[in-house]
């Protein structure tokens, strides 16, 4: 073998050793990443079991519930049911006497699209009293329409009132930020892949926000006293 294949074969050998090291160390990374969402998770559903119920006639009652935010109609048109069951849940709660207010919290970032009044009208018409709604239009992300319970109303006991997958993450936030939360779960209509990964993710970030980056609500402000 002349000098020049010698050269080309040592080449090819050191790419292939590098290229095997390098697979090697992203195997190891990816399962480690695969381990951690899968821990996060199950912390964040172990941690908020005994918090969540489904039963009206069951939950403690409250002064205070949270609704938390979602579009009033769906993409391909009509009302969103993710929407109107987390409505009439509120109601059926405020109602059975279980809660006495409700704050309503959700996006309100651009003209035209608001969410805490939508839910508002949503719920006056469900026979709820418009003095016991307040609405909180910071609610960019469940983390903040969690933590402005505390920082901004001045409340640490509340029901939080969404569907379960997203009522494990939103306990999970309240309880590690020192608010005694417990959570409705409504009716969830449908719960896709595309929407199980997102969730997913979410427990995720939640975990994240937590532990690693302390996170702090986008925007806070000032101070809103509810009369409870």
């Amino acid at each position: 073998m002349n000098t020049n294949s010698q050269h080309t074969s040592s080449f090819f050998t050191t790419v292939f050793r590098l290229v095997k090291k390098w697979f090697h160390w992203g195997v190891f990374a990816v399962s480690v990443l695969v381990f951690l969402t899968i821990l996060s998770n199950r912390t964040v559903i172990d941690s908020s079991e005994d918090y969540l119920f489904s039963d009206s006639a069951e939950i403690p009652q409250n002064n205070l519930g949270l609704v938390l935010g979602t579009s009033k109609y769906a993409r391909k048109g009509g009302i969103n049911p993710y929407f109107k069951y987390r409505m009439e849940a509120a109601a059926k709660l405020y109602h059975a006497g279980k809660l006495k207010h409700l704050i309503l919290s959700g996006d309100n970032h651009k003209h035209g699209y608001n969410e805490p009044q939508q839910m508002k009208d949503y719920l006056i018409d469900l026979g709820v009293d418009s003095m016991d709604i307040t609405l909180d239009y910071a609610g960019f992300r469940t983390f903040d329409s969690v933590i402005r319970v505390k920082e901004i109303f001045g409340q640490n006991k509340v029901t939080i009132i969404s569907q379960k997958f997203h009522n494990q993450r939103a306990v999970f936030l309240a309880r590690k930020n020192e608010i005694e939360a417990i959570a409705y779960n409504a009716k969830t209509p449908w719960y896709s892949p595309r929407m199980k990964l997102r969730e997913y993710l979410a427990k995720c970030k939640a975990m994240l926000d937590i532990y690693v980056l302390k996170t702090t609500p986008k925007f806070l402000g000032e101070k809103i006293e509810i009369k409870l």
